[in-house]
Protein backbone atom coordinates (compact mmCIF):
# COMPACT_ATOMS: atom_id res chain seq x y z
CA UNK A 1 0.00 0.00 0.00
CA UNK A 2 1.23 3.90 -1.33
CA UNK A 3 1.69 5.49 2.02
CA UNK A 4 0.73 9.62 0.81
CA UNK A 5 2.30 12.44 2.20
CA UNK A 6 1.87 16.22 1.78
CA UNK A 7 4.97 18.31 1.38
CA UNK A 8 5.72 22.19 1.04
CA UNK A 9 7.63 23.89 -1.78
CA UNK A 10 9.27 27.23 -0.30
CA UNK A 11 12.47 29.78 -1.67
CA UNK A 12 15.74 28.91 -0.58
CA UNK A 13 18.22 31.55 -1.80
CA UNK A 14 17.45 31.69 -5.67
CA UNK A 15 15.88 28.14 -5.77
CA UNK A 16 12.92 26.09 -4.41
CA UNK A 17 12.94 23.47 -2.15
CA UNK A 18 10.83 20.96 -0.86
CA UNK A 19 10.66 20.16 2.49
CA UNK A 20 9.67 16.30 3.06
CA UNK A 21 8.40 15.08 6.34
CA UNK A 22 10.62 13.44 9.08
CA UNK A 23 8.39 10.31 8.31
CA UNK A 24 9.95 9.18 5.37
CA UNK A 25 13.43 8.35 7.08
CA UNK A 26 15.39 10.75 5.00
CA UNK A 27 18.37 12.53 6.02
CA UNK A 28 19.56 16.24 5.81
CA UNK A 29 22.53 16.09 3.10
CA UNK A 30 21.28 12.76 1.35
CA UNK A 31 22.14 13.00 -2.41
CA UNK A 32 18.55 11.96 -4.47
CA UNK A 33 17.63 11.66 -8.05
CA UNK A 34 14.51 13.90 -9.12
CA UNK A 35 13.01 12.93 -12.47
CA UNK A 36 10.05 14.91 -13.42
CA UNK A 37 7.62 13.11 -16.30
CA UNK A 38 4.29 14.67 -17.58
CA UNK A 39 4.77 17.70 -14.82
CA UNK A 40 4.84 14.42 -12.35
CA UNK A 41 7.95 14.42 -10.02
CA UNK A 42 9.59 10.83 -8.53
CA UNK A 43 13.28 10.84 -6.70
CA UNK A 44 15.30 8.71 -5.23
CA UNK A 45 18.47 8.29 -3.27
CA UNK A 46 21.45 7.70 -5.42
CA UNK A 47 23.61 5.23 -5.03
CA UNK A 48 26.76 5.36 -3.10
CA UNK A 49 29.70 4.01 -5.62
CA UNK A 50 32.41 1.90 -3.48
CA UNK A 51 35.26 4.08 -2.94
CA UNK A 52 38.44 3.84 -3.64
CA UNK A 53 42.17 4.91 -1.84
CA UNK A 54 43.63 7.53 -4.04
CA UNK A 55 47.66 6.16 -3.27
CA UNK A 56 49.21 8.51 -6.25
CA UNK A 57 50.03 10.79 -4.19
CA UNK A 58 51.64 8.56 -1.46
CA UNK A 59 53.60 6.56 -4.41
CA UNK A 60 57.40 7.86 -4.81
CA UNK A 61 56.60 10.18 -2.09
CA UNK A 62 59.60 8.77 0.19
CA UNK A 63 62.56 8.11 -1.43
CA UNK A 64 63.27 4.67 1.16
CA UNK A 65 60.24 3.45 0.59
CA UNK A 66 61.03 0.42 -1.92
CA UNK A 67 58.49 -2.14 -3.72
CA UNK A 68 58.25 -5.63 -1.62
CA UNK A 69 59.61 -8.42 -3.36
CA UNK A 70 57.08 -10.90 -3.89
CA UNK A 71 58.14 -14.70 -2.70
CA UNK A 72 57.34 -17.77 -5.06
CA UNK A 73 54.20 -19.57 -3.63
CA UNK A 74 53.53 -23.57 -4.11
CA UNK A 75 49.92 -24.47 -4.42
CA UNK A 76 48.41 -26.22 -1.46
CA UNK A 77 46.08 -28.46 -1.33
CA UNK A 78 43.08 -27.39 0.81
CA UNK A 79 39.99 -29.50 2.46
CA UNK A 80 36.37 -28.41 1.47
CA UNK A 81 36.20 -26.12 4.67
CA UNK A 82 39.45 -24.76 3.41
CA UNK A 83 41.88 -25.93 5.89
CA UNK A 84 45.21 -27.26 4.62
CA UNK A 85 45.49 -30.99 4.07
CA UNK A 86 48.53 -33.21 5.62
CA UNK A 87 50.66 -34.90 3.27
CA UNK A 88 52.34 -38.55 3.68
Amino acid sequence: MTKEYRAKVFKSGNSVALRLPKALGLKAGEEMIVREEHGKFEFEPVEDEPRRIDLTGVYGSHPGLKPVERLPMEPRELDREGKLLRRG
